[in-house]
């Protein structure tokens, strides 16, 4: 490959402890805990027949000057209202990505915004957004087809069919939050992980995959699971429960196999099972630059994923406005060290539950009490969020029935 100007000036990574201490300042960026993110993501289908596959040219003809570039090179892919971003994922996926906020309503009426005005462009175009998150009417089906998708599911094949649906028929709920001073980093670390099997459970609206019942309360979380536990696995277990974040971190993606190498041409497939520590030690015919360890890092999966930030991406996607209660009951859970310490004593009974959350859900009474509690704490530090009074009930009155229903699942 020939190199431009501009990639030739790229620190290049000599050995492992360079890629070490590059991890260690991109990762887990601390400080006083202020910003607060989401990412909301939906299946697209026909507004009179969800059954109908929706193709990419309709998507570029709906989303307009809005169309990320995946899906048309020509477009100035403009921010929506609000600021936020629009991406399309491989099977036809519609991702909002608005900016961080400071202050909890604010981010909550720019997303509002954000989601409002891309529900209006589809709805011109006779199209809907999903409401759960897999596809509950149809089978996986390509729509973008990019030198990155193209590596991805050439990997993922390896490993069985589950790739291809989770790249084609999921949609999920990534919720962003700062990850702390570095005294609260490793209590923040371990709660983004511990309160996933209940949340997960709490949450799960993807019970169904094309015209069935799938017989997991989470077949998105199924489909994730059985694609490649290197890139998809918990970083924090409770078998390591005591060890450094960063030094988890830095040793998952050491040891995670190559997605996909970029090249000038199409073909960005890597060779099976070649790691990124192998790459360092000279596995390839050349050694790897510090862009393409962070485009690695790209290409993992966790349930939470380091990125400067905690990205926490185990919740299903949800219906209709119900995106904002678990991201409501996350920041008020790591809104001071008190909670985030109740909420930690809470989980620990189910701190490595995620096989049992994803198949069974609520119906697991060691998840049901453990969402219980989480409801019970989230409500009572959700004053700690400063909400407009209409909000705060909203979201109250949200939570509330979300607990009675997870209290109704123990008898």
């Amino acid at each position: 490959m020939v190199m431009s100007p501009e990639v030739e000036r790229i620190p290049v990574l000599r050995d492992r402890a360079a890629a070490a201490r590059h991890l260690a300042r991109i990762c887990f960026k601390t400080g006083p805990p202020t910003l607060t993110g989401v990412e909301l993501e939906w299946t697209v289908h026909d507004a009179a027949d969800p059954t109908r596959p929706v193709d990419a040219a309709r998507l570029r003809a709906a989303l307009g000057p809005y169309a990320p570039t995946t899906l048309d090179p020509t477009s100035p892919a403009l921010l929506l209202l609000r600021g936020g971003a629009m991406t399309v994922e491989p099977g036809g996926q519609l991702e909002i990505s608005t900016p961080p906020h400071t202050r909890f309503a604010a981010l909550i009426e720019a997303t509002r915004s954000d989601a409002a005005q891309a529900t209006r462009l589809l709805s011109a175009a006779g199209l809907t957004l999903g409401q759960a998150g897999i596809d509950p009417y149809r089978h996986p089906q390509p729509v973008i087809d990019t030198p990155r998708y193209r590596a991805m599911r050439h990997a993922f094949d390896r490993h069985g069919p589950h790739g291809r649906t989770m790249m084609y028929s999921t949609a999920g709920l990534q919720i962003c939050l700062d990850a702390g001073q570095p005294d609260q980093l490793p209590a923040r670390w371990r709660l983004a992980h511990t309160a996933g099997p209940p949340l997960l459970a709490a949450f799960a609206t993807a019970d169904r995959h094309a015209g069935r019942p799938t017989g997991w309360t989470s077949a998105r979380m199924a489909a994730w699971w059985r694609i490649d536990p290197a890139r998809t696995a918990p970083v924090w277990t409770p078998a390591q429960a005591d060890r450094d974040p960063v030094a988890a971190w830095t040793a998952y993606v050491l040891a995670a196999p190559l997605l996909c190498v970029r090249e000038a041409g199409p073909d960005w497939a890597a060779p099976p099972d070649v790691t990124f520590a192998d790459w360092l030690d000279g596995a390839l015919h050349r050694p790897p630059r510090v862009d393409d360890l962070e485009y690695h890092v790209s290409t993992l999966f966790p349930p939470v994923r380091p990125r400067g930030y905690l990205e926490i991406r185990y919740l299903d996607a949800q219906p209709g406005t119900d995106w904002i209660l678990p991201l409501a009951m996350l920041s008020a859970l790591f809104s001071d060290p008190d909670t985030t310490s109740a909420a930690l004593d809470v989980t620990a009974p189910v701190a490595d539950a995620w096989h049992r959350a994803t198949r069974y859900g609520l119906r697991d009474v060691t998840l049901a009490r453990a969402a219980t509690g989480l409801f019970d704490l989230a409500r009572g530090a959700l004053p700690r969020l400063d909400l407009p009074p209409s909000l705060h009930q909203e979201i109250d009155h949200g939570l509330r029935r979300r607990r009675d229903a997870a209290e109704r699942s123990q008898r």
